[in-house]
């Protein structure tokens, strides 16, 4: 099976780990993985910000680039919530019929990562093995838009040795909201700090998550917690995406 990798704007920029990671468990799993490199951006700021024509124009162009690609797979929720849903809605409400159609038709060709091994490969262990505390935060795109379920979970269940732990009100956000972290400051930092309370309170050493961008959120508001002494409660952790988890296998830890 030939697979096409969506890396993200964010990912390629900021976490290139975790493009490698995804690659990195398809190919142990015997897949091709291709990145086309005139992909760029979903447009989901843009969109998000109001910039309709911007945001559209990076539509095109990522149609365009995977316009041959049999399956997409994408290491971002919200990235995908753009592709499957967003793009569709907006090009229609702009009256671009053709940009909404040729949206649509590419729509079920593009997987979440997480998704894409369970419904599509059909796999909940991937050889993985991460010898550490671990919960999972189920970012608001996948579970609210996507709805991915427990399918991260299913595979996380399946990595040896991990001492996988549940997130206490698992399913409320992070308070990041892409655009909301910067209009909203302070409530996007309030909601960040008790999700990060809730981390602590399972002793765990790892906080993993299928959307980097929350990721970040939670590390920033981590590292500032910790360098200003604002919250006994948060203890040392680290904030890894699942791919980079799921492409441990213990003697590369």
């Amino acid at each position: 099976m030939r697979i096409s990798l969506f890396v993200t704007c964010s990912n390629n920029i900021l976490h290139p780990q975790t493009g490698r990671a995804v690659v990195t468990v398809l190919q142990r799993l015997g897949h091709e993985v291709e990145f086309i490199e005139s992909q760029t951006c979903c447009g989901q700021m843009h969109l998000n910000a109001g910039y309709r024509q911007e945001g559209l124009s990076l539509a095109r162009t990522t149609i365009d680039a995977f316009e041959r690609a049999e399956y997409i797979v994408v290491p971002s929720g919200s990235c995908t919530s753009t592709i499957r849903h967003l793009w569709q809605d907006v090009a229609a409400d702009a009256g671009d019929s053709e940009l909404a159609a040729a949206a649509g038709a590419m729509a079920p060709r593009v997987f979440e990562f997480t998704e894409f091994l369970v419904d599509v490969l059909g796999v909940t262990d991937v050889g993985a093995r991460f010898a550490r505390r671990v919960t999972y935060h189920p970012t608001c795109h996948s579970l609210r838009s996507l709805r991915v379920g427990d399918r991260p979970l299913q595979l996380l269940r399946n990595v040896a040795e991990i001492d996988l732990v549940e997130l206490p009100n698992s399913d409320s956000c992070c308070g990041f909201g892409g655009l909301f972290a910067l209009k909203n400051a302070d409530t996007s930092a309030a909601v960040g700090r008790d999700k990060l309370a809730m981390a602590a309170s399972t002793g765990a050493d790892v906080v993993c998550a299928s959307d980097n961008s929350c990721l970040t959120h939670l590390a920033g508001l981590h590292k500032k917690a910790k360098r200003h002494s604002l919250d006994a409660r948060v203890r040392d952790i680290e904030f890894k995406h699942i791919a980079e988890i799921l492409a441990l296998t213990g003697t590369d830890l």
